[in-house]
């Protein structure tokens, strides 16, 4: 099955991490230019619906067991989630800090797995999360905050600014719909998930759109209209992401696959210095190894 190859798994894993980050400098030039994060993520997941229809008119439809329906349901409500707060969470903050700090996705799916599949994992993966939380602890760090000026701050008043506790929030809903949607993608296809992660998605966006948004929803339209090729490249590269993580998680642990996404850490640190000339680049960098380390003694090891 061309799926289970290896070398398009490998290509899957690239495509992951390279484009995963690229979303994220999209969505933070969106909402730099007073993009509703919440109207953000369901344009994009509405984008995503008409690009299925129209390129993949053979997708199932009927058929499907019940506990797929199940955990699609589970995966799509905290997938929305998950997408609306780190698309907050990249307004407020640097996508340098923000990137790496979504590491800790490898350790919460891990822990996951265990109770919902059964995948154990041993003392080198105890090993990755100390690295982990070392590593995330010297990006934080950054002394130019107020709270650091006289001194190093502790590790949970870092843990306390508002970018950081969204993205903390985003990453813990996408890593229980990590191992949600690898339950749906046995039970159907990678294609068939994501298809339906898509119009769940929007379904959820879309009634949280009438509950919150629905008196500013036509300046967010015109926005769109005028924003739209960053939309499309938004679309282009969340649809990416997501299908090359559909395509990991059919061959892999749940753990181990949010472990290698990791590496996208280093790739966020970069894109957070070429497009918005964020600073620490060099302590950043190394911090992000490190995380990068521990995810991979998870991935490998663990």
């Amino acid at each position: 099955m061309l799926l289970s190859g290896l070398p398009f798994l490998s290509l899957a894993i690239v495509v992951r991490i390279v484009a995963n980050p690229l979303a994220n400098v999209f969505q933070k030039q969106l909402t730099q230019r007073a993009a509703n994060p919440l109207f953000v993520t369901a344009t994009t997941y509405g984008l995503l619906v008409l690009v299925c229809l129209v390129f993949w008119p053979q997708l199932q439809f009927t058929g499907l067991l019940p506990e797929f329906w199940y955990s699609m349901l589970i995966t799509s409500l905290f997938a929305m989630l998950g997408n609306v707060f780190l698309v907050k969470a990249m307004h407020l903050g640097d996508l340098s800090v923000l990137g790496p700090i979504n590491a800790y996705k490898a350790v919460v799916g891990m822990l996951v797995s265990i109770f919902l599949l059964n995948e154990i994992p041993g003392w080198w993966g105890l090993a990755g999360l100390v690295l982990i939380i070392a590593g995330s602890y010297m990006v934080l760090n950054d002394r130019r905050q107020p709270e650091q000026i006289f001194g190093k701050a502790s590790p949970l008043r870092l843990f306390q600014r508002p970018e950081v506790k969204l993205r903390l929030a985003a990453l813990v809903f996408s890593a229980i719909d990590g191992a949600f949607l690898k339950k749906a993608i046995i039970l159907s296809t990678p294609t068939i998930a994501f298809f339906y992660w898509c119009v769940l998605g929007f379904g959820f966006t879309f009634i949280w759109i009438l509950f919150t948004i629905r008196l500013t929803w036509r300046a967010q339209t015109r926005l769109l209209l005028v924003q739209k090729r960053t939309y499309l490249a938004l679309c282009l590269t969340v649809g990416l992401t997501q299908m090359a993580s559909n395509i990991t998680l059919a061959n892999m642990p749940v753990g181990y696959a949010l472990a290698l996404f990791q590496i996208s850490a280093l790739v966020s640190v970069l894109f957070g210095y070429h497009f918005f000339r964020e600073g620490g680049i060099i302590r950043k960098l190394i911090g992000a190894g490190i995380m990068v380390a521990g995810a991979i003694l998870i991935s490998t090891l663990g």
